[in-house]
């Protein structure tokens, strides 16, 4: 695979903390990234409102949960 932009979207082990704010129809997200909004799928996760997501290639690839003590 060759990449040319500086930073590879699929070679990147990279996640985005981003905030659900609205479940959307077909596995998508209304979400927060902190400089905007976008739409991402969370087809692989069970999120809602609220929750905090690691997002990557705009899919969700994980809940943030609070380890409470």
């Amino acid at each position: 695979m060759n990449c040319h932009d500086e930073t590879c979207v699929t070679c990147s082990d990279e996640a985005v903390a981003v905030t659900v704010v609205r479940l959307l129809e077909r596995d998508l997200a209304l979400v927060d990234t902190g400089r905007g909004r976008e739409v991402v799928s969370v087809a692989l996760v069970e999120a809602e409102p609220g929750d905090t997501i690691l997002v990557h290639a705009k899919e969700a690839i994980a809940v943030v949960r609070e380890m409470r003590q």
